[in-house]
């Protein structure tokens, strides 16, 4: 019987303040933090990484982790990049169903208004 293992948790977070969202991805040993902009400073990001052991996202050895330290046993990448945004394409078709609707019930409107005015049904 074969398992099935759970995808991997990759939980996301927004910080109003700096209108950044961020997303933790662990593969192995090794993080990878994504931020949507290059809004923190590097004493914001240790703290962040600090943050993210003592909640349990990351490993609790990361509590004692130094972006300065570049023989780390544990890395850390931390990347600008927003494609992790991208749209479903579930979303994107909802989306264009419910605008054609729209628009569709937008044209039988004006086509009824237009009868209406030539008929002399209105003035």
């Amino acid at each position: 019987m074969k398992t099935r293992t759970p995808p991997a948790r990759c939980p996301e977070f927004y910080f109003a303040q700096l209108d950044t969202l961020v997303r933790v991805e662990r593969s192995g040993d090794a993080v990878t933090i994504r931020a949507t902009r290059d809004t923190f400073s590097v004493r914001r990001k240790e703290y962040f990484i600090h943050e993210l052991a003592a909640e349990g996202f990351i490993d609790d050895g990361y509590q004692w982790f130094s972006l300065g330290d570049i023989h780390s046993a544990r890395p850390i990448r931390w990347l600008v990049d927003f494609t992790w945004l991208g749209i479903s394409p579930e979303l994107t078709a909802a989306a264009r169903r419910f605008m054609l609707r729209m628009l569709g019930a937008a044209a039988m409107l004006w086509v009824g208004l237009m009868t209406a005015l030539f008929t002399g049904a209105i003035g």
